[in-house]
């Protein structure tokens, strides 16, 4: 019974700090390295989601997010009778980091955890051009051929512009 009391006043104490929901949204960059595929370029995606910032004490928070999370790859390669060809490849996720941060100032923090992403989409586009002319074929990829889940580690830092508004990178 006294454990139950203790933790229970462990949880509510971390709620006077009081939660702050949110909506985020950004640029990525991602790239994908398959065999046989040399010259494959980094590609430049978007991410939208929301998040809820749970203090745990004055410097520590805990941040759980639930993100759309557009990424892919760019793929340039010499065909045999269609010349050259780029291929994008776009592949949609909806990614769940759980991050840890640490205030290090009122504005600036650290942030570090775990992410699980699902895939939800997959599409490419592949523009070629031949002696004959240049066109785009879009294809529809069977997402059963890819990973449909990854897990990861995120680091990062930000720096609350307000507090409402910041900014943050994380790799």
């Amino acid at each position: 019974m006294k454990k139950l009391f203790l933790g229970l006043a462990v949880v509510a104490g971390s709620f006077a700090f009081g939660q702050q929901f949110g909506a985020k949204a950004g640029l990525n960059v991602s790239s994908i390295s398959k065999d046989g595929y040399d010259d494959t370029k980094a590609k430049v995606g978007y991410y939208a989601g929301v998040f809820l910032n749970a203090p745990i004490s004055e410097s520590f928070s805990i941040q759980p997010e639930v993100l759309y999370n557009n990424l892919g790859s760019k793929t340039t390669m010499n065909v045999p009778i269609l010349g050259k060809a780029e291929t994008k490849l776009n592949l949609d996720y909806i990614s769940v980091p759980v991050m840890f941060q640490y205030k290090a100032t009122p504005e600036f923090y650290l942030e570090a955890g775990p992410e699980f992403s699902f895939l939800v989409g997959a599409n490419s586009k592949t523009s070629y051009e031949t002696p004959l002319g240049a066109g785009k074929i879009p294809v529809e990829l069977n997402k059963d051929n890819f990973n449909g889940f990854n897990f990861g580690m995120g680091l990062g830092l930000g720096f609350n512009i307000t507090p409402n508004i910041g900014v943050n990178a994380r790799m």
